[in-house]
């Protein structure tokens, strides 16, 4: 097991990019990579992906499935949707 904090954070583009074939490298070989981003775009890589909103897992499933509950087309779309649920919740 891998746990990676936000490891993408301030590289170039095709770096980042280099860094995930990395991942899926290291996951083809049977090693379990956890990865924590604010890159949404990123979540779009990952097997399974939780949300945390307000230290509570808000969202815990695959990419697409996400997509498909919560009526959107990408995973800032879901987050957002979070996001907006707690400040409401909040107030």
């Amino acid at each position: 097991i891998v746990f990676l904090d936000e490891p993408t954070g301030g590289v170039d583009p095709a770096t980042r990019r280099q860094f995930w074939e990395l991942i899926y490298q290291a996951a083809d070989r049977g090693i379990t990579v956890f990865v924590t981003t604010h890159f949404m775009d990123e979540a779009e890589y990952c097997d399974r992906i939780s949300i945390m909103v307000d230290g509570v897992i808000r969202a815990l499933d695959t990419p697409d499935e996400l997509k498909r509950q919560f009526k959107v087309a990408t995973m800032d779309d879901v987050f957002q949707q979070l996001a907006r649920e707690a400040v409401r919740t909040a107030d």
